[in-house]
């Protein structure tokens, strides 16, 4: 059974890093393009971040510049660092695997930024 993972999320102050990791139980995993997702309470998931089968990244333009997406193939893994945190970016935070006719979900982790 296909399953996507994720840990790290946590309450941290404004300004401070945190790095999620999304575990992935797929087989072939490095042909899937992997992304990053968050959804805020009373708001759509939007997308936060993309790493291709080839290591291209792209990120929405609210987390580029603090935000790095990587993975690592031989772990099955892919990690989102998520640094100079502001509290906007509180939401849970969904890993997504995609690779032709194939798609997944995790079920979230939580990140919520306060003082």
């Amino acid at each position: 059974q296909v399953q996507l993972v994720e840990s790290g999320g946590d309450l941290v102050q404004p300004g401070g890093s945190l790095r999620l990791s999304c575990a992935a139980s797929i087989s072939s995993f490095r042909i899937y393009t992997m992304h990053w997702f968050r959804q805020a309470p009373g708001k759509q998931r939007e997308f936060i971040a993309q790493i291709t089968s080839g290591g291209n990244t792209a990120y929405a333009d609210s987390v580029k510049g603090r935000f790095t997406i990587s993975r690592d193939n031989a772990k099955n893994t892919v990690y989102l660092q998520m640094n100079s945190l502001k509290p906007e970016d509180t939401a849970a935070y969904y890993c997504h695997a995609i690779a032709p006719g194939y798609e997944y979900w995790g079920q979230g982790t939580q990140v919520t930024v306060s003082s």
